[in-house]
């Protein structure tokens, strides 16, 4: 019989204080580059980090932070962007 990552993490979460169960959910789904880059590094000490980034690559996840990586629209990235259009660079305006 397969154990399932609920099952897993059902037991670890009655025994241990996981980061996604100590802090407020909305961290691990925050619209600030900052708050997601907290959440990221708040995974990092979670035991269950391996079995959760698994679980949200199997459940095809759109958004949010699962296993210390960053979800957007289901794909894996590195960084959040900020909201609204990027800097100019001030060389190229400079010109």
């Amino acid at each position: 019989m397969s154990v399932s990552f609920l099952d897993v993490f059902a037991e670890v979460a009655t025994s241990q204080d996981l980061p996604c169960r100590s802090y407020a959910p909305e961290l691990f789904f925050a619209e600030s580059p900052a708050d997601v880059e907290y959440a990221k590094s708040l995974c990092s000490t979670c035991p269950l980090q391996a079995e959760c980034l698994a679980g949200a690559l199997e459940r095809s996840e759109p958004w949010g932070v699962w296993g210390g990586q960053l979800f957007v629209q289901g794909a894996v990235v590195a960084r959040k962007r900020p909201r609204g259009r990027p800097r100019k660079n001030d060389s190229m305006t400079a010109a």
